[in-house]
């Protein structure tokens, strides 16, 4: 199973990014996506998760900044985070879950200057 993120860096405060996560090695559609973070000296932390049906959830930090959505045809996820804060600084890392089975993929640093 890979899931391989991308799309991170360094961006102004109030700037946007978007970050995509191709999955392989597993049946994108029957399983939920998400995306987690884990910033300096801090615990991983679930950001954004939409599942196998497009039901999505966010954390309260970033509601009405931050929108996850996928595609099934290219078996990828994305996050889209708009008016970014230096709070955001983090590594993201992307999910999927099926039942009790869970992977994450290599993270991508996503770094918001003051």
């Amino acid at each position: 199973v890979q899931l391989q993120a991308s799309g991170g860096g360094l961006v102004q405060a109030g700037g946007s990014l978007r970050l995509s996560c191709a999955a392989s090695g597993i049946i994108f559609n029957f399983n939920d996506m998400g995306w987690y973070r884990q910033g300096p000296g801090n615990q991983r932390e679930l950001v954004a998760v939409i599942t196998r049906y497009g039901i999505t959830n966010y954390a309260d930090s970033v509601k009405g900044r931050f929108t996850i959505s996928r595609d099934n045809a290219k078996n990828t996820v994305y996050l889209q985070m708009n008016s970014l804060k230096p709070e955001d600084t983090a590594v993201y890392y992307c999910n999927a879950k099926r039942g009790t089975i869970a992977y994450l993929g290599q993270g991508t640093q996503v770094t918001v200057s003051s």
